[in-house]
């Protein structure tokens, strides 16, 4: 238990150096809802995009409620996303994967934490207001949700 909150104080500890960077990736924040699976939840969430950390690299750390299957989880995860570029596109596909920690609450009273990694593919898109709108796929390595299908939007900061 030590060793994951030393984990999470670590990777929150690179936050802020890498708010700092800047690129051609508007850096944002806004909300992102889906669904998972296993366990079969409605999941609402927010998250950051980090402007590029490195050429067509972002972090983009989020935070994640799931209700449902007599469960309620709280999942935190670190990620970087690659964004590849596609000619005569404004849409931005992109992998990448991450750090994640779940804090899951049984209705029946038991409750634990898990750490695990993300694997993630999506893509993204510039609205007309100048935002962005995106759609991914993330698959859970080790104790985390088999899969979630997300969509979100991006405010620019």
């Amino acid at each position: 238990m030590l060793r994951r909150a030393l984990i999470l104080c670590a990777l929150c500890a690179l936050l802020p150096a890498a708010a700092l960077a800047q690129g051609s990736i508007e850096t944002g924040i806004g909300p992102r809802v889906g669904v998972s699976i296993n366990p079969d939840q409605i999941v609402f969430g927010g998250q950051a995009i980090i402007g590029e950390i490195a050429p067509n690299l972002t972090f983009d750390p989020n935070i994640e409620l799931g209700f449902g299957d007599h469960v309620t989880t709280v999942g935190l995860n670190f990620d970087l996303h690659y964004h590849f570029v596609v000619n005569n596109s404004k849409w931005r596909p992109y992998a990448g994967g991450g750090l994640g920690v779940a804090f899951f609450d049984s209705d029946g009273g038991g409750s634990e934490t898990e750490v695990g990694a993300n694997l993630v593919v999506g893509a993204g898109t510039p609205t007309k207001g100048g935002n962005r709108f995106f759609g991914e796929l993330r698959i859970g390595v080790g104790d985390l949700p088999d899969l979630k299908m997300m969509v979100g939007w991006n405010f620019k900061m």
